[in-house]
């Protein structure tokens, strides 16, 4: 009997250590769908499109000001962003709800790079099935869906760097 209680122990360490490397990793979106296109403006009110970066792979990330976990990961975000660039990709930030002008406060305390966007009437976010944040999509150089995470990451990790940048390796 003590062994069984030693088993049982070790197989919910298990699968409570899965559940943290779960949230660490992506998910794979197994049918790969075309991500819906998107024209949002940027700080700058210029216009920008998801096929604008076609051949690349694009993680779009959807945040608010307001969300803890989506601050908490902008600064691993932006680092991210700096290594994927070397590799042809980008990170795109989408914040939901929000105005640019009210955001830019925020942003003033923050270094990010990584083109920021504005869904205020929710419409992208709509399409996209957003239902809590932040959460991320990681699009593939054909514009499909391949991966999502759903809540905070560290996007510097190599977890989740290697699969993306593998992403554009595919042919």
């Amino acid at each position: 009997m003590p062994q069984f209680r030693l088993l049982l122990v070790l197989a919910l360490l298990l699968l409570c250590n899965q559940a943290g490397f779960a949230k660490r990793t992506l998910i794979p979106v197994e049918s790969r769908p075309v991500a819906p296109e998107f024209r949002l403006p940027d700080l700058d009110g210029k216009l920008v499109s998801l096929s604008e970066f076609r051949g690349q792979v694009v993680v779009v990330n959807f945040w608010a000001s307001w969300c803890p976990a989506c601050i908490e990961e902008m600064p691993s975000m932006q680092r991210g962003a700096n290594w994927l660039k070397r590799f042809n990709g980008s990170f795109i930030a989408i914040n939901v709800g929000e105005s640019p002008q009210a955001v830019a406060v925020f942003l003033e305390k923050m270094n990010l790079k990584i083109p920021l966007l504005f869904d205020q009437q929710l419409e992208t976010a709509e399409r996209w099935n957003v239902s809590q944040l932040p959460v991320s999509f990681v699009i593939d150089p054909a514009g499909r869906i391949a991966y999502r995470a759903l809540g905070a990451r560290q996007w510097d990790d190599p977890m989740l760097l290697v699969p993306i940048r593998a992403l554009g390796m595919e042919r």
